[in-house]
């Protein structure tokens, strides 16, 4: 349809700028013109230019799962293995992860609170459970500091702070006011966290007691595997994000969060735990459940 389109057009438009438009390539598109090649290879070329497309899009962050669900939300249904057999023939790989360290330091001696949360990752609704923790990143001048609240219900990043020191209201304090301020707080929310001195400080627990309506909840000591969900989003953002770039500046960095956070994270990337939803379209769908039911 697409390669019929340009060849109706060809009169009207340049025929590279359509070839660009609508993300085919200039070779196939003549190849089909001259009949040299099957409808068979067609589609798969077309597929081979969209996965392309796709894949750079989403500056080189998405596998094959991601991207077959991408490809299917654009109307071209494939199965994960095509799409893995396509991406290893054309030399697309998704970033790699790598590990990284803690950064919070739970050495104090202030008020610990059991750990309400227990590992119950899955939620029926928003402001149900919101987890938090902090990260460190390397810049050319030293290191900033990321904070985030996340909602269990959508894995939205409903507040966030990027500081350069470790002080309460740096890092904590901040992320926790912008997420009251994105998203109503509902009675009997708990606020998941490690033991860190940001979240066991009085200056901290007096603020978010001062909400009455918020249950707070603490990792165990040592065990990660408490805040799996947070750790993971540090995980995708330095691996998609940060892993094999060089060193910027604070400035640049900035930018690059607020890209990632705010634009990308939140608005167009696909979450396995949403069945490869963007939180726009898993939102879409939980209304319009709502309105049938």
């Amino acid at each position: 349809m697409i390669y019929t389109f340009i060849r109706n057009n060809e009169k009207i438009f340049p025929i590279e700028k359509m070839c660009k438009v609508l993300q085919v390539g200039q070779r196939s598109y003549f190849q089909w013109k001259s009949g040299s090649i099957s409808d068979r290879k067609q589609r798969v070329e077309l597929l081979k230019e969209i996965t392309t497309s796709i894949y750079f899009d989403s500056k080189q962050r998405y596998g094959s799962p991601r991207i077959t669900a991408e490809l299917a939300f654009l109307g071209n249904k494939t199965s994960r293995i095509t799409v893995a057999k396509y991406m290893n023939e054309l030399g697309l790989r998704s970033k790699l992860s790598k590990k990284f360290k803690a950064t919070t330091n739970s050495t104090h001696n202030h008020l610990i609170v059991p750990n309400v949360l227990n590992r119950k990752f899955s939620v029926a609704e928003p402001s149900k459970v919101w987890v938090s923790d902090i990260t460190y990143i390397r810049v050319k001048e030293g290191f900033l500091y990321l904070t985030t609240v996340l909602d269990l219900y959508d894995r939205k990043i409903i507040g966030w702070s990027l500081s350069n020191g470790m002080s309460v209201k740096e890092t904590s304090l901040a992320a926790l006011r912008m997420a009251v301020k994105n998203r109503n707080i509902e009675r009997g929310l708990v606020f998941h966290s490690d033991r860190g001195l940001q979240y066991a400080s009085k200056k901290f627990t007096n603020v978010i007691d001062s909400y009455k309506m918020i249950t707070r909840s603490m990792s165990r000591k040592g065990n990660c595997w408490d805040n799996a969900v947070a750790e993971s989003f540090f995980k995708t953002l330095k691996t998609e994000q940060i892993y094999g770039n060089t060193l910027i500046s604070k400035e640049q960095m900035q930018l690059d969060i607020f890209e990632f956070i705010e634009i990308w994270y939140n608005r167009k990337r696909r979450h396995s735990t949403l069945d490869y939803k963007t939180i726009e379209e898993f939102w879409i769908q939980k209304n319009n459940f709502k309105n049938v039911a």
